[in-house]
């Protein structure tokens, strides 16, 4: 039942996003796009009360139940960032806005977007791993709640090798073409 809702948050994530800029570009309803925008934090909100109250209904957590802290996470530390890359692509392809500027390729400038890029990933991992202390804490039953246990170790070997990969870049800067 889990992995659904975190499909479905996901999804009703997205859908508010084109929602609020749907009507704030396509219909000229700029209050309505705020709030709809302003809305994608519920969806964070209600995942974890979902999650929480099927930990505390008897379920063994598993793996998913850990999914629903990092999504979260994730969400904290890329989902301004997400919202206002489509905000402008939006702009861009139904109102006439400026076009969005590119991403660096190569250069310091790669180096340091790949640099910070890293830094929202540890935001988004300690995120993650504070839901998940609070989640085991709150389920108090250390035979229920072993695999969130496990989440941020392996998260953790995630986040190590996207330093390595992303600081790579400071000491080799990807040349231009």
């Amino acid at each position: 039942m889990i992995a659904a809702l975190i499909v479905g948050c996901e999804i009703a994530f997205w859908v508010l996003i084109l929602a609020g800029l749907s009507a704030r570009y396509l219909a000229g309803w700029s209050r309505l796009g705020a709030i709809l925008l302003l809305a994608t934090p519920a969806v964070d909100v209600l995942l974890i009360i979902f999650t929480i109250v099927d930990l505390r209904n008897g379920v063994k957590a598993e793996f998913i139940h850990g999914l629903s802290a990092i999504y979260i996470g994730v969400t904290v530390a890329y989902g301004h960032r997400m919202i206002k890359w489509a905000d402008q692509r939006f702009a861009y392809r139904f109102a006439g806005g400026e076009e969005p500027e590119r991403a660096p390729k190569h250069g310091k400038a790669h180096a340091r977007r790949e640099r910070e890029g890293w830094y929202r990933h540890v935001i988004a991992w300690f995120v993650g791993g504070v839901l998940l202390v609070l989640m085991i804490l709150i389920v108090n039953d250390p035979n229920r709640t072993e695999a969130l246990r496990i989440v941020p170790v392996w998260w953790g070997g995630i986040v190590a090798i996207d330093f390595l990969i992303s600081f790579s870049y400071t000491l080799w800067p990807k040349p231009p073409k």
